[in-house]
């Protein structure tokens, strides 16, 4: 059993924003068919690093549980077999241009006349209203957009982007996902679908905690501070004497009253030294100067071991290959193998963790396809004469 068994969900987005909410969906249960071009398919099919089976290991691992069907949108045939979809489904995602689904008299009003219960979801830049919404943009304009670029990287350079991930997408895609959960437990009491409106960009500038207040309230405007953070001190990363990195996080006068004991300097702590948090403020370099030397005389174990047993939040600058070999992750599953087109792959796990209905990865990225002529049989009642037909005009 899982959280989301009976609810289908069309996906017609491309690369990562929408059809990330939509695998999420489909690890906890719900069917997802995925909506492609014919011949090309979703362009997260060739974003990343390509494999032998002609996908990339993104699409493999992102793609994870959808069925895979193709129709020729641009053909009033493909539109009116995705109207026959729409009827049969509960959630439709899409993250075209604002304007698209209108031209193909696919709005959300058409969507309503065709199936009142269905709930759409709408990913897109800057969202279907304003001065920009007409503008493309994918991650990296949201993160500079929403003032999350400007924030990153050392003092005295130019600003970065924050890892070279999709932040804004994978966020957004999360966000989708809570517009879909509340939408369906709406439904639930009325019956009827709704609309959820989401942009990268709103995502990105919903989580910068207080930088918004702060400006209006004192017209404070943070500037980038490295592996700093605003508020508080020491917090921040930082070299072991095996030139190895860890990151601490003193976020409160208590925990820097461990950190000072740890390192064999209690009087750090002291009312008239650097015990209150104003007064570490105030001496943001010289506190991180301290920590900063302490650190670079251990290795990095003989720190770590030093922070856990003052219970100081301390941790590993983990990569990838320190990942793949950590306990933690380990026994988590955070990383786990799944059967894929080019063998056993590792990919994320499936989170979070229910205790009764949890979720599972039951297969990675599809063919190309591979479900078009079960879904046409299945739910519009094709047979195969005209899926053949279909298929050679194009349309599929």
């Amino acid at each position: 059993m899982h959280a989301l068994d009976g609810v289908r969900v069309l996906d017609l987005g491309t690369y990562i924003a929408g059809p990330f909410c939509a695998t999420v969906l489909g690890e906890f249960g719900a069917e997802v068919i995925k909506v492609e071009r014919p011949g090309a398919g979703d362009h997260l099919r060739r974003f990343g690093t390509e494999t032998d089976c002609g996908d990339t290991l993104v699409w493999l691992s992102e793609a994870r549980n959808k069925r895979s069907v193709t129709l020729n949108l641009a053909d009033e045939r493909g539109r009116k077999l995705l109207r026959e979809l729409i009827a049969e489904t509960d959630v439709v995602i899409e993250n075209f241009r604002p304007g698209v689904m209108e031209r193909w008299e696919l709005g959300f009003p058409e969507i309503q006349a065709i199936n009142p219960r269905t709930i759409l979801l709408r990913v897109s830049a800057y969202g279907q209203t304003g001065p920009e919404s007409d503008q493309p943009g994918f991650a990296r304009i949201a993160h500079a957009f929403a003032g999350l670029a400007y924030l990153a990287g050392d003092p005295q350079g130019p600003p970065v982007t924050p890892g070279s991930t999709s932040l804004a997408d994978y966020m957004t895609g999360l966000y989708g996902v809570i517009g879909v959960l509340l939408a369906l437990r709406s439904r639930s009491e009325t019956g009827r679908g709704q609309c959820i409106d989401l942009a990268l960009y709103e995502t990105v500038f919903r989580v910068l905690d207080e930088l918004a207040p702060a400006f209006q309230q004192f017209g404070f405007v943070r500037e980038r501070m490295g592996a700093d953070t605003v508020n508080v001190v020491p917090h921040s990363h930082y070299r072991t004497a095996d030139d190895r990195w860890i990151a601490i996080a003193c976020s409160n006068d208590e925990m820097f009253a461990r950190l000072a004991k740890a390192m064999g300097s209690p009087n750090l702590a002291d009312a008239d030294r650097f015990g209150p948090k104003a007064s570490r403020l105030a001496a943001r370099d010289e506190v991180n100067t301290i920590v900063t030397d302490w650190v670079g005389g251990l290795p990095r174990e003989e720190v770590l071991a030093r922070c856990r047993a003052a219970e100081v939040p301390a941790g590993p600058l983990n990569s990838i290959a320190d990942i793949f070999t950590d306990r933690q992750f380990a026994h988590r599953g955070t990383i786990t193998h799944a059967d894929s087109r080019i063998g056993p792959l590792a990919v994320p796990g499936v989170i979070p963790a229910l205790s009764d209905t949890p979720g599972e990865i039951r297969w990675l990225g599809p063919a190309l396809g591979a479900d078009t002529d079960a879904v046409l049989r299945e739910l519009l009642h094709r047979d195969l004469d005209e899926i053949t037909r279909l298929r050679s005009d194009g349309v599929v």
